[in-house]
């Protein structure tokens, strides 16, 4: 049986999918460890939290350090990586313990380890693509990254126009900065900033109204069919009920 579990830590308000009561209390531990590491190195300096330029780090914990790093491959400030970096570390934790399926859902930013597919289906404000459509998610024994900027939906700060950016990655920190950074700048008149992705970078999936930008390799589009069997890419956390 798949467990649900709702976190909430200050600006974290996230989703954890899991199927052990044991391996949900081991994520939120590494959720809690990486948001003290974080809110601990910012009373230091200040100027991470608020930069919007990449910022060298060669010192602190590894998660100011990685969302340093992610963020500067990106062109854009760290706090651009936090949602990505902190479902990071709450799956890594789960991992370590041994588990084969978590799913952390931040806002809109996932990072998962599943041992079966899953389906995540698309939310885009309100662009008629919103909700119809999910991607399939084959089995991944590795961290795998899943995060959606957007810039008509939720209070985070956007320069651009686009309703949904949603980026594939390995890695869920660059992924969440790199969703960022292209929610910025991409149009469907100007997508020239897709030549500069990262090459760790899977595939974007972009939506602007009905119209929909498609780079690199993205999973499976298949029709939501059924929303009660969903993860939601965009903010709404997961739907009730449960993985295909």
């Amino acid at each position: 049986m798949t467990l649900r579990h709702h976190f909430e830590l200050r600006e974290t308000i996230a989703t954890i999918l899991a199927d052990e009561e044991q391996v949900i209390e081991t994520a939120c531990e590494g959720i809690r460890t990486a948001r003290y590491e974080l809110e601990r190195y910012i009373i230091q300096d200040p100027f991470f939290n608020s930069s919007f330029e990449p910022l060298t780090i060669t010192h602190g914990p590894d998660i100011i350090r990685n969302m340093a790093a992610a963020a500067w491959k990106a062109g854009v400030g760290p706090m651009a990586a936090v949602a990505g970096a902190v479902a990071h570390a709450g799956v890594s934790a789960a991992q370590r313990e041994g588990a084969s399926f978590c799913i952390i859902d931040n806002g809109g930013d996932i990072a998962m380890i599943t041992d079966r597919p899953v389906r995540v289906g698309l939310y885009a404000g309100n662009s008629p693509l919103s909700g119809k459509y999910a991607f399939f998610i084959p089995p991944k024994n590795e961290i795998y990254g899943i995060c959606t900027s957007s810039a008509t939906v939720g209070h985070s700060f956007s320069f651009g126009t686009a309703d949904s950016v949603t980026v594939f990655s390995r890695d869920p920190l660059l992924a969440d900065a790199v969703a960022t950074a292209v929610c910025n700048v991409l149009t469907i008149a100007d997508q020239s900033c897709l030549e500069r992705v990262d090459t760790h970078i899977e595939g974007i999936f972009a939506v602007f109204g009905e119209q929909s930008i498609i780079w690199g390799d993205i999973p499976q589009i298949v029709r939501a069919e059924n929303r009660e069997d969903l993860i939601t890419a965009g903010g709404l956390g997961f739907f009730p009920g449960t993985l295909i």
